[in-house]
């Protein structure tokens, strides 16, 4: 089969394309036919050395295709089902073994392609918006990098909350994908201070939250734009990383709360995550959540994906495919 390897750390150029012999599943696992894979940030980070991954490796944490085979005690997924999976790696590939309590059974209502579009970035959205700061009716929220794949979900689920958000992005046709997800305000962060654009939106009171993706050049306009006892739910760093915190400027800019998640904690059960996945798909059967694909790109061009996604020259969920 192909694959994408990963044999040294660095830059879109490590990410080589292979041939391998096919694998086969273990116990508890179950082999997949790949047919669309996600391209995200958390790639990125691996690809670059940010995050800790044994070399050599077949990179992508998110993928959706059908099952070819079943490991040794699997009796919940069977061959011919359709799947996706999130945080798990080797989706770069022909196909991938992955353990069975992370594979998602994909309705008939939702193609290979949403699946895997879907699943990372809308998990993500998912905890961010029920969990780490459950929106409520009447909320203001702040959304960083709204016309992004996670952003864009954001954006629609906090909306389905019942929230007023307002969303930050770069472009004129940034602003227009925000707005057709449902952003109710835009500000232009090229063009004006972040913090001081939130203020005049809220008379001066702040948002109940930021989902902050972007980590070092939005924390500081992050944390000026709480409301006091705010969240800042900062679950990326695609600007790089945030450097050390003092935590009186928590108390300073009101007792407000700071959280580094990832999705890993809140889909650590089975039962959560297939509750949310479930939501999620439900959402998009139903007409009420759209899912964005900006690109697509074939599994060789893995490195032209990445670059484009770090340039910020994309909109919405980026496939191989």
């Amino acid at each position: 089969m192909r694959a994408i390897v990963i044999e040294e750390h660095g830059g879109p150029e490590v990410l080589r394309l292979t041939e391998r012999d096919d694998p086969r599943p273990g116990p508890g696992e179950v082999l997949i036919d790949v047919a669309a894979r996600g391209v995200n940030f958390i790639d990125v980070y691996q690809r670059e050395g940010q995050y800790d991954v044994p070399l050599p490796y077949v990179p992508g944490m998110e993928a959706a295709g059908v099952i070819a085979a079943v490991g040794e005690g699997v009796d919940d997924l069977s061959v011919g089902q359709r799947v996706g999976w999130a945080m798990a790696p080797g989706g770069y590939a022909d196909r991938a073994v992955v353990k069975a309590s992370l594979a998602v059974p994909v309705p008939d209502a939702v193609t290979d392609e949403q699946a895997a579009a879907l699943l990372l970035q809308g998990l993500t959205a998912h905890y961010l918006t029920r969990t780490v700061y459950a929106v409520d009716k009447g909320d203001t929220v702040l959304v960083h990098a709204a016309a992004g794949g996670t952003g864009l979900l954001l954006i629609q689920l906090a909306k389905e909350r019942g929230a007023r958000v307002i969303g930050t992005v770069s472009t004129e046709e940034k602003e227009r994908l925000a707005r057709e997800a449902g952003a109710d305000e835009i500000i232009r962060y090229t063009e004006t201070p972040v913090a001081g654009a939130v203020r005049d939106l809220t008379d001066g009171a702040g948002v109940a939250a930021v989902y902050d993706g972007v980590g070092r050049d939005t924390f500081d306009a992050s944390l000026a734009s709480l409301r006091p006892r705010g969240v800042l739910a900062l679950f990326g760093q695609s600007s790089g990383m945030v450097p050390p915190v003092d935590p009186l400027r928590l108390t300073q800019a009101g007792s407000v709360y700071l959280v580094r998640p990832s999705l890993a904690h809140f889909v650590a059960e089975r039962e959560e995550l297939l509750g949310r996945a479930r939501d999620l798909f439900e959402l998009l059967a139903a007409g009420r959540l759209d899912v964005r694909i900006g690109g697509r790109y074939p599994l060789a061009e893995a490195g032209r994906a990445h670059r484009d996604l770090t340039g910020r020259r994309t909109t919405g969920k980026l496939l191989l495919t």
